[in-house]
């Protein structure tokens, strides 16, 4: 199946506004209730995964959904996300070392006894293993600005928000194309702008540590919060 063509894409910061028509075919209602419903199962099937295989998986895949993830809406349009596709060995295992490093302080009293019991059901502990296990490791950064050909600083705006909503794309893209993942949060993750060589406008956010989960993986038994738990109708 043939890829959309790609554009390269250059700021239009403080050029006018120029609209193109947009009359996407409208699906009928069956359908429209249909794919909801199967995206809606197919997505409660989603787990998040720190036991993973070291089988490979097809690259071309999570290109594809870090494609997905990058069409998600942001703040003027500014796209203020840099995806690393991280397979070097080496690299991953100073990611591991750097990661645990810190974590360890957080398991050891740097989290607090509250956030701590938040987290024993999951689970989880310093060991990463996920980070040398699974076969590919995306790490997402956060563009606080962006510089002109002549210099010139320029803010984006609703950084935080754009770059939650790509990364919850490319989990769902991850996902649909029957790949698991982890989003991985350490903190603080200073380190990944000196391991990866990221420039000063960027801001580490997630490392997804991507793959297909262990043959002996295991999650924790949790129950999703009921729909109408979640949503309110006014």
């Amino acid at each position: 199946m043939p890829t959309p063509t790609e554009q390269h894409w250059t700021p239009v910061h403080g050029e006018p506004y120029r609209p193109v028509p947009y009359r996407p075919a409208r699906m009928p209602s069956a359908e429209t209730l249909a794919r909801a419903a199967e995206l809606r199962e197919r997505m409660d099937e989603r787990r998040t995964v720190r036991r993973f295989s070291a089988d490979p998986v097809p690259e071309q895949a999570v290109r594809d959904a870090v494609a997905c993830a990058a069409t998600a809406p942001s703040g003027a349009h500014q796209q203020p996300w840099t995806f690393v596709l991280v397979k070097d060995p080496d690299v991953r295992r100073r990611i591991r070392q750097a990661a645990e490093e810190e974590e360890r302080i957080s398991y050891d009293g740097r989290l607090g006894e509250e956030w701590l019991a938040a987290l024993r059901p999951i689970g989880t502990d310093a060991v990463k293993t996920h980070l040398t296990d699974a076969p590919v490791l995306l790490v997402v950064f956060q563009q606080r600005y962006w510089l002109a050909d002549d210099g010139t600083k320029h803010k984006h705006y609703y950084v935080d928000e754009s770059v939650g909503i790509a990364v919850g794309m490319l989990l769902s893209a991850l996902h649909q194309s029957g790949l698991a993942a982890l989003v991985h949060t350490p903190s603080p993750m200073r380190f990944l702008s000196e391991v990866l060589d990221r420039p000063a406008n960027e801001k580490a956010f997630a490392v997804i540590p991507v793959g297909y989960p262990a043959d002996d993986c295991e999650v924790p038994d949790l129950v999703r919060k009921s729909l109408d738990q979640v949503l309110i109708e006014v």
